[in-house]
């Protein structure tokens, strides 16, 4: 296929590493960016071994090693202890794990290895697509193209999804949360993501994200799960009560946030389940959260959008044109990212809701049913990112896992 000139819609994750991919691949990239100031959103993700492989690619493995922080192991509990949630990835393979990650690294590290390679359009944001899909409007009523494909990676709350003609399903979770990078300071859990729920009506989490270019200074990026419609609420009621509660749950995780003065350091989040019938439509193709949103109880979010720019980079390459391509990609990412769809429906209400009996019910049997013939082997796979349909596997390349065979859990510190 000769080189394409590619519009991309948003530079998240899945629109930086579509602009990567594909002008490295020979093909002529804009990419129309709503922020004056293009940044990260958002403060700390889990890399999951196959979000890593995208980055092993990419060449870019030694660059997010260096800053973020391996995680060997994922710990649910109750205040007084009771184990929920205990998964180790050496229960899959020895040689993998995650990669705590602060939002700035990764969006420096993508940004540093686009430069040059293409056109970024801060402060364009895209509102309409036209109706053979090759021109996009700003809303300042000016159109750009044409173009020989249109990228939407406009995030969650995507404007040109809809112009597939194929949304399915696009609703808000009533739960979200309040986000914030703090010191990672003396705290005992360097290799975990660490968590603790009071039925599911709270949840306190704290992952271990590393540093990130210009700071050296090791993070935790803290999560706090509320209702939306309690955003306003928590604010009214002040810092200080908030602060209490915390310190009466899990008094290590409250002096993490020693520093937290002022409601506004921490940043509110909320989530869309978005499901599509279709993900392409002549020559407009959605990516990552503006294909599939889900909440962000499987940490999926990030590797989905790196696994779904690889796809299409790829698809690009084998196929003799471009609807070919379009169906190949979907073909592909629409069989591997169902199944986590299916389950972020349904695990959500078990640790974000109001439904104190079925939180009771989580903490009774979720632990023993990861210990069962083939439940402990699916959980991991799901939490890898590696689980193909409800029945099949996600392979590993063997040259990434090579690569992993060289890299040893330290002792402490980074990495």
């Amino acid at each position: 296929m000769k080189p394409l000139h590619i519009a991309i819609v948003g530079y998240g994750t899945a629109g930086q590493a579509a602009a990567l991919l594909l002008a490295r691949d020979g093909h002529r990239v804009e990419v129309f960016e709503r922020a004056p100031e293009p940044g990260p959103v958002g403060a700390g993700f889990l890399l999951q071994p196959t979000g890593l492989q995208v980055l092993w690619e990419l060449g870019l493995l030694p660059d997010v090693l260096a800053h973020g922080r391996r995680v060997n192991r994922l710990y649910g509990e109750t205040p007084c202890g009771r184990a929920v949630m205990d998964m180790r990835y050496s229960g899959l393979d020895a040689r993998l794990f995650g990669l705590g990650m602060q939002r700035g690294a990764l969006f420096t590290q993508l940004a540093d290895a686009w430069a040059g390679q293409g056109v970024l359009h801060p402060g364009h944001a895209i509102d309409a697509i036209s109706d053979d899909t090759r021109r996009i409007r700003d809303p300042h009523g000016r159109w750009h193209g044409p173009f020989d494909l249109v990228v939407a990676a406009d995030g969650s709350a995507s404007r040109l999804r809809g112009a597939t003609g194929a949304v399915k399903r696009e609703a808000m979770y009533p739960w979200g949360a309040l986000w914030r990078l703090v010191p990672q300071g003396d705290w005992a859990w360097g290799d975990e993501l660490r968590q603790r729920y009071v039925a599911a009506r709270k949840m306190i989490g704290l992952l271990p994200v590393g540093t990130r270019p210009g700071d050296d200074t090791p993070r935790l990026s803290f999560f706090w799960s509320l209702p939306v419609a309690d955003f306003d609420g928590w604010r009214a009621r002040g810092l200080p009560a908030w602060r209490d509660e915390i310190a009466r749950l899990w008094p290590e995780a409250d002096a993490r946030l020693a520093d937290t003065v002022d409601p506004d350091q921490l940043a509110r989040a909320s989530y869309r389940d978005v499901t599509l019938r279709h993900w392409h439509r002549d020559r407009l193709v959605v990516l990552g959260d503006a294909a599939h949103g889900m909440s962000p109880q499987l940490g999926q979010g990030v590797n989905m959008a790196l696994m779904d720019a690889m796809a299409l980079r790829d698809a690009l390459r084998l196929q003799a044109d471009v609807a070919s391509a379009l169906q190949a990609y979907q073909r592909q990412r629409q069989a591997h990212v169902g199944v986590y769809q299916f389950w972020s429906r349904w695990l959500t209400p078990i640790f974000q809701s109001d439904l104190d009996w079925v939180a009771h019910a989580r903490d009774v049997a979720f632990l023993p049913a990861g210990r069962l013939p083939g439940g402990r082997g699916h959980m991991l796979r799901v939490l890898s990112g590696t689980q193909h349909g409800f029945l099949g596997t996600l392979a590993l390349k063997p040259d990434f896992m090579r690569a992993l065979d060289g890299i040893r859990a330290p002792a402490s510190g980074k990495m």
